[in-house]
């Protein structure tokens, strides 16, 4: 019973007692909507109490009819986790400014001598109830979470049954406590509004977007010097408010970039178990080529010859690729003087790998950064990136006995001879002995 009275009756008794008495007051008493302004009494705390409250207000109130008019559009949007943890974190920051500012404005009605003697009973009790509604709305944000969500599935349903007149209690009557106190706290300030200056909200001022500039000039030198002084505390609360709106458009771009670290942090994995096992499919993958690379490279500096091709596949326009040793690229070329030549083909500038053709300068070219290298002396080009030369590798030739037949150390001539017209039964090695210490 009590809470039909509560969640039925009361929400019933607010709106119409709200309507007629809106109606009322607009066509009996049409001066009395507006608020009386207050600040030719008091300035100094009134800054930080109606821009905070009304910046902070009415984004949330735009939020709770926007989750309750289009309750499947709020909550496909809020599908997003990104989003929801960001209207989240947003809300609740709001409701916080709402609730310093609204606190300010209390403590100034009852601490403000020159305001107390306009201070009536019904201000004091309509402030205080907002305080006590703005305070319980962070609460319920705060101890229970994703309201954004569940608002639309619970109250928004509740409260589209009231209006089709079949309420239905079922939505509400297990809900905390903190919740029901918030839903009466409402219309609670929803019944007040037609006895109070919460009439104003009715009384916006739409005129002051579409009308014409309009400037005021003071004729008289003191209200000149006044007005002046008044149009610069006007661009400060301008400049304040524009301020505000700013950092609060900041924060919120920038608190969708922190939501998504939180919600990839908090949140459940993203990946699927069969996206995982692929993942992990291809890490065993990569491991094992790593493995084998290995194993290559340790098999590789136990052998004393490393077999590069036949003299018959090597020519002076293009180079083979082979690896020495080191497991670094290397070329190997055979010019008209009938002995082999190889190089390295890392780049010694930051370790590209040249390129296998020869220009008709005899170079080889690095295409990371244009180094040419002369392959007969190892010398970058004047100017280039690179400005250390490319180091020539020692090599053996065996015949098909394995013999070795020549031979030749870095920084040396070539050693021994072998018949050139039969290149196909000779076979080209780098050697370990003629490797750095190292390997």
């Amino acid at each position: 019973m009590f809470d039909a009275f509560l969640f039925a009756g009361l929400p019933y008794a607010a709106v119409l007692i709200c309507i007629v008495g809106v109606i009322y007051r607009f066509r009996k008493l049409p001066f009395g909507i507006t608020p009386r302004s207050t600040q030719f009494l008091e300035h100094g705390k009134l800054r930080w109490a109606a821009a905070p409250w009304h910046i902070a207000i009415i984004p949330i109130l735009i939020a709770h009819i926007l989750a309750f008019v289009f309750p499947a559009l709020w909550q496909t949007l809020l599908a997003s986790q990104v989003l929801l943890v960001t209207l989240e974190m947003v809300g609740i920051a709001l409701g916080v400014t709402a609730c310093i500012g609204i606190a300010i404005m209390l403590t100034r009605k009852v601490i403000a001598g020159r305001l107390q003697a306009i201070t009536g009973f019904k201000t004091i009790t309509v402030l205080s109830l907002l305080f006590v509604q703005v305070l319980l709305g962070v609460l319920t944000a705060i101890n229970h979470r994703w309201g954004g969500l569940w608002y639309s599935s619970t109250l928004a349903p509740y409260l589209w049954s009231m209006i089709k007149l079949q309420p239905d209690l079922g939505y509400v009557t297990a809900l905390p406590f903190i919740v029901k106190m918030h839903i009466v706290g409402g219309f609670l300030i929803i019944l007040l509004i037609p006895f109070t200056r919460l009439i104003h909200m009715f009384a916006v001022p739409y005129e002051y977007l579409y009308r014409l500039p309009q400037r005021v000039v003071w004729a008289r030198p003191q209200s000149l010097a006044m007005n002046s002084n008044a149009v610069r505390m006007i661009d400060a609360r301008r400049s304040f408010i524009k301020s505000a709106v700013a950092m609060g458009v900041g924060g919120t771009l920038l608190s969708f970039g922190v939501a998504d670290k939180m919600v990839r942090f908090f949140g459940k994995p993203e990946i699927e178990p069969e996206e995982e096992t692929a993942l992990l499919a291809t890490r065993l993958k990569r491991l094992k080529m790593t493995a084998e690379e290995k194993e290559l490279e340790l098999e590789r500096r136990s052998k004393d010859y490393i077999l590069i091709a036949r003299l018959s596949e090597l020519n002076d326009k293009k180079g083979k690729y082979f690896i020495d040793y080191e497991m670094h690229p290397a070329l190997a070329f055979m010019f008209a003087d009938g002995f082999p030549l190889l190089i390295s083909a890392k780049c010694t500038h930051l370790g590209c790998t040249v390129g296998s053709e020869l220009d008709a300068n005899g170079k080889i070219l690095c295409p990371c950064h244009v180094s040419y290298f002369d392959v007969k002396t190892g010398e970058p080009n004047p100017g280039a990136p690179a400005k250390a030369r490319l180091p020539h590798l020692g090599w053996v030739i065996k015949d098909n006995d394995n013999n070795i037949v020549a031979h030749q150390k870095p920084g040396s001539s070539p050693e021994g001879s072998f018949d050139r017209k039969r290149a196909d039964q000779y076979r080209l090695f780098i050697a370990r002995q003629y490797q750095p210490e190292s390997v």
